[in-house]
């Protein structure tokens, strides 16, 4: 990377005068702009010829890292396999060129998509009715509290302003709650990682008539099955609180058992994780709403739209593809792999919480603490070896969290070189830690300095230059 061609910036290798199009000739005449719209000085932009342009950019292109290159051990959070025909489907003109204000007699294809990928939701969830509005999962997050909300409104019963969290919860629990206008009341996990029942009931008993929801993500934050689901559901019901299911990890699920079973009133389903979009770096998403019969009256207008529609339109095609008996495997495979991969490598690593786990599971660092190597340090090692990293430091309930999620379809190849890739990289903690301190030594960029690159970013060239 060395190179001038390949490693900078595309304004460092602008020469002035130099050109890479054409225009054609000026057919129009020549209009003034008002002044009000003009710059006041000349936009700052690159001058390079087409050459230097085509080798710059996809030179920057090999260097991201992408599920079709390489392992993604932190899975359906980020990133995980998604069939090309997928996208093919989501690319047909006949849906990607549709406008949402056109009028309704032609987008009749489009509705009947959403049609049937509600139904196919239900059918997965057990649940009465979804809205595709959200367009995330903390959206949904937010539409599914803003129902809770109305139907206690609705029953006069203005009080119910508490929701249960577990201290295990997704940060935007919370969250999501605050931005509602409702209050949160945490409520802590026992050793095993699951919620503390009686610390549930002690909580219920105080602010009964101020619960509004108990908000689960189930497998939790920990990857671990919550089996006291009918004992809690049973107390919030009784409480007069509604059940909230976070279906960030549904992936586990598929095929094994549905919310609306477990007795959950309301959930939200992070359709781009579990139904097959890539959404590494924060997008596209989207948050379908389900609630249990009787709650859909209370839908909230979140949006003029059917949310992301290509992300629907993926989920759908993945759904159909697999087909019933198909869908039921993606549960326990992801279960399998990350079981795998567990017991593979618990003797070198710290497992807090042993037993059977799902879709992911939670290492606290090595488990030789004595060679100071992090889990920061480990996941930056794993660069070298040219896997992305998993998760780090979080959950929060394990000071040096490695959380690990290899989803359902890698194959027993692909998991036994990155176990073998772990395996190695605890060895050299021992043998030569400085080694893994410093790492990454193999990518173009080191390892950078994130709380400086946090409080003083550069954003603009003019910025790097000025700062030069």
């Amino acid at each position: 990377m060395n190179n001038k061609l390949y490693g900078n910036l595309i304004f460092e290798l602008s020469q002035e005068g130099r050109r890479g199009y054409s225009l054609p000739k000026n057919r129009f005449g020549n209009y003034e702009v008002p002044a009000s719209m003009r710059r006041k000085e000349e936009a700052q932009l690159p001058e390079c010829d087409e050459m230097t342009v085509v080798r710059h950019y996809t030179n920057l292109s090999a260097n991201n890292f992408g599920v079709d290159n390489g392992f993604y051990p932190l899975g359906s959070c980020t990133m995980k396999y998604n069939p090309k025909i997928n996208e093919e489907m989501a690319a047909l003109p006949q849906f990607s060129a549709l406008h949402p204000l056109q009028p309704a007699e032609t987008t009749k294809g489009a509705e009947a998509v959403c049609a049937m990928l509600q139904k196919q939701l239900c059918a997965l969830t057990g649940l009465h009715a979804f809205t595709l509005k959200p367009f995330a999962g903390a959206h949904g997050e937010l539409t599914g509290l803003m129902v809770i909300k109305k139907y206690h409104e609705s029953r006069g019963d203005m009080a119910r302003r508490l929701v249960i969290v577990p201290d295990s919860a997704h940060g935007t629990n919370p969250a999501s709650a605050a931005v509602c206008g409702l209050d949160i009341i945490e409520v802590k996990s026992l050793a095993d990682g699951t919620v503390d029942v009686d610390a549930l009931k002690e909580l219920l008993a105080q602010h009964g008539p101020e619960i509004a929801a108990m908000m689960m993500t189930n497998p939790n934050t920990l990857g671990l099955f919550e089996k006291q689901i009918p004992a809690i559901e049973k107390l919030v019901h009784a409480a007069g609180g509604l059940m909230y299911y976070d279906g960030a990890n549904l992936n586990p699920m598929l095929g094994a058992a549905r919310p609306g079973d477990m007795g959950f009133d309301v959930m939200h389903i992070n359709l781009h994780k579990t139904f097959s979009t890539p959404h590494g770096g924060g997008g596209p998403g989207a948050g379908p709403v389900g609630v249990r019969k009787g709650l859909e009256a209370f839908f909230p207008m979140v949006s003029p739209f059917h949310g992301n529609f290509a992300v629907e339109m993926r989920a759908l095609t993945y759904i159909l593809t697999l087909g019933r008996e198909n869908v039921k495997l993606v549960g326990p495979l992801a279960t399998l792999n990350a079981n795998y991969i567990k017991e593979c490598l618990k003797d070198v690593y710290e497992l807090p919480i042993d037993g059977l786990c799902k879709h992911e599971f939670i290492f606290d660092g090595l488990k030789d603490k004595s060679t100071g190597v992090t889990t920061m340090d480990v996941a930056k090692r794993l660069l070298d070896y040219g896997y992305h990293a998993p998760t780090i430091y979080f959950p929060l309930l394990f000071h040096e969290s490695l959380m690990i999620e290899p989803t359902e379809n890698e194959s027993k190849e692909t998991i036994d070189g990155f176990i073998a890739v772990m395996r190695q990289i605890a060895e050299e903690a021992k043998t030569n830690p400085d080694e893994v301190k410093s790492a990454p030594h193999c990518t173009p960029i080191g390892r950078v300095d994130d709380v400086l690159a946090a409080k003083h970013p550069i954003v603009t060239w003019r910025q790097l230059v000025a700062d030069k």
